[in-house]
């Protein structure tokens, strides 16, 4: 077993933009059939971290008990000293070697398993002070390595980092439906808050024989022909993981309880257009 001197520094690393750098992929993501993790899995990684590599690591020395306070069972605890392959994220030039921390779950037998020369993915944010160390943003930010990850880590990125990049969603701030001049007219709009409060909102029109029809616009001019978003999109994933399940009360304002009713069914609609964020 090794011994760190600095146990802060190894211990709070465990678990806790500017234009960057891409590495060349010519394959499509969206041609690959993923076997990895999902699209929102791996976009709530990208929007969290600062720092993405594609690394090999070198050597993983699993940590002693004083070093490892606070291991989940079926876990140990291992400083890793990693080869940096490509910068996929970042605003600074990176060292050829990083060291980190990471918790990693035994195998069947209950051994720490074998790292050396393994391909990862890491989702970090830099050790201030400290080039050569990087700090896991979560328990399953070192990822193994699969092209079609890679392929959608880095496709993620790119919508992460655009300049009109959807912002992250905070909750609702309010809606309400106006009925049209026929029976079964009317337009429902409900206005979202954001991290960045980027005005945000959603539109569902209904007219008589039709089935609703929702869009999505981003800015403050409302746009019902914008459609909803792709799946699989950065906009996607920021409304499908970011939206309330439920409209709450206080957000409807109307007093026509009628109109509430048709703004909450409309949102429910929204929702389950969307699907799950899986």
């Amino acid at each position: 077993m090794i011994r760190i001197r600095n146990v802060a520094l190894c211990c709070a690393m465990a678990v806790s933009a500017a234009a960057p750098a891409f590495a060349q992929n010519p394959q499509n993501p969206a041609t690959l059939v993923h076997s990895g993790p999902s699209y929102a899995v791996l976009a709530g990684q990208v929007v969290r971290a600062p720092l993405i590599l594609d690394a090999r690591i070198r050597q993983a020395t699993k940590l002693e008990p004083d070093q490892a306070i606070g291991v989940a069972a079926g876990h140990a605890r291992l400083y890793i000293v990693a080869d940096v392959l490509a910068l996929i994220r970042g605003n600074n030039a990176m060292p050829v070697q990083v060291a980190y921390v990471a918790d990693v779950p035994l195998d069947s037998r209950g051994k720490v398993p074998k790292l050396k020369k393994q391909r990862v993915l890491l989702f970090a944010k830099p050790v201030p002070g400290r080039t050569d160390q990087i700090q896991l943003t979560g328990i399953n930010s070192q990822r193994n390595y699969l092209p079609e990850s890679d392929a959608l880590v880095r496709t993620i990125t790119r919508e992460a980092v655009a300049a009109d990049a959807p912002p992250g969603i905070t909750g609702v701030g309010n809606a309400f439906h106006v009925p049209g001049a026929l029976p079964g007219e009317g337009e429902t709009q409900i206005f979202l808050t954001t991290e960045s409060n980027a005005p945000v909102s959603l539109q569902v029109v209904r007219r008589p024989g039709e089935a609703p029809r929702w869009s999505v616009s981003l800015g403050d001019i409302v746009d019902d022909s914008a459609g909803p978003p792709a799946p699989n999109t950065l906009l996607w994933y920021r409304l499908a993981c970011g939206l309330p399940r439920t409209l709450r009360p206080e957000a409807f304002e109307s007093d026509d309880p009628e109109n509430a009713r048709i703004a909450a069914e409309d949102y429910a609609m929204v929702l389950r257009a969307l699907g799950p964020c899986a």
